[in-house]
């Protein structure tokens, strides 16, 4: 059957129609698959040791995706169980999941229809330890790591050292994924969210990424100058040096817009005509040369300002650096009251 139904042929369904169908929908991993994990609420599935090699795992409800022919399986556990390891080996240790396993005779040759909690044994080997590979309607909920050795005689298991949490959530499409274990997946669908743990991530498919929400704004950048200017130099803009004031290089944001601003201390008392400046020039994927639109200036006198300037329409993702500048018109070095100090430049990126 190519098209499924539920709760609406006369004679009935079958289980695989139940399982497609959308009942309680879960989120979407694909086209027909169900992004599979527990479902929140509590701590469910939670593990405690209950002995040396004993471990109980808690109530709680799941969602179990088998192959695509399957469907999803939603299961609940409602009463602690009680899982016993084997013990470990001789020469090496190993890792064991606890898993939530799903068998359907129609699937599987096992001849059974039931879910229940089992451990999957790994493999003892030299570390570095894995996990098990896990069969199919399985979902992991625990991995437990089992020493060389290990045995009710001698101290059993740390249960303290040994378990690893690998339960991952799942939830009704547009509900928020809690975090859970591995971050490491794609989003089903552009926009779904997901807490990241430290903040919402939604999902830009354009991308391929998951992308914080919102936008966690980009911090401003800043370079201050280091030394003064050799002020050997009048009635033209020269660049500072590196050295005296680095450069700052910056990436447009997707905006294509910044505000750039420069301020610091300019004074030339020389004669009431003398002039000081303070600006920067940009080049790369913008160029803009030093002068009256981006600097700060004093004449026959002495300032202490800032200017902030917005400057908009500049290439997404191009490499701009600013090279800060200085001019005076007279009164080279030794001048009276002659100085350009203190300066500092500051990109703020518009979101």
């Amino acid at each position: 059957m190519t098209v499924r139904t539920a709760w609406l042929l006369p004679n009935g369904q079958s289980r695989e129609d139940t399982r497609l169908a959308p009942v309680g929908t879960y989120a979407a991993e694909s086209e027909m698959r169900t992004r599979d994990g527990v479902i929140p609420g509590g701590n469910p599935f939670a593990a405690i040791g209950a002995g040396a090699m004993d471990l109980q795992i808690g109530t709680g409800r799941a969602v179990v995706q088998g192959t695509d022919a399957q469907g999803a399986y939603p299961v609940a556990n409602d009463a602690p169980v009680t899982l016993t390891f084997a013990d470990g080996g001789a020469q090496f240790g190993r890792i064991d999941s606890v898993v939530l396993r799903v068998f359907d005779q129609l699937f599987d040759v096992n001849g059974q229809n039931l879910a229940r909690i089992e451990i999957i044994r790994g493999t003892e080997t030299a570390p570095p330890l894995t996990a098990p590979t896990l069969p199919s309607a399985c979902l992991r909920l625990w991995d437990v790591t089992v020493p060389a050795g290990a045995s009710a005689g001698v101290g059993g298991i740390n249960w303290n050292t040994a378990l690893a949490d690998r339960r991952r959530f799942t939830v009704a499409p547009g509900g928020i994924t809690p975090r859970g274990w591995g971050l490491s997946f794609d989003g089903a669908y552009d926009g779904q969210y997901r807490d990241s743990g430290t903040g919402l991530e939604r999902w830009d498919a354009a991308a391929g990424a998951w992308k914080q929400y919102p936008a966690r704004p980009t911090r401003p950048i800043t370079t201050e100058q280091a030394a003064e200017p050799p002020l050997n130099q009048t009635s033209a803009f020269v660049d500072f040096t590196a050295a005296a004031w680095p450069r700052l290089t910056f990436t447009v944001p997707p905006s294509g817009a910044v505000f750039l601003t420069i301020g610091g201390q300019v004074s030339n008392r020389t004669t009431t005509a003398s002039t000081a400046w303070m600006t920067w020039r940009a080049t790369g994927a913008y160029t803009e040369a030093h002068g009256g639109r981006n600097g700060i200036s004093a004449q026959g006198g002495r300032v202490i300002a800032s200017r902030r300037v917005y400057r908009s329409g500049l290439t997404p993702g191009g490499q701009v650096t600013l090279i800060p500048g200085w001019n005076i018109s007279s009164g080279a070095s030794g001048g009276t009251d002659v100085f350009v100090l203190n300066g500092q430049l500051t990109v703020e990126f518009v979101q």
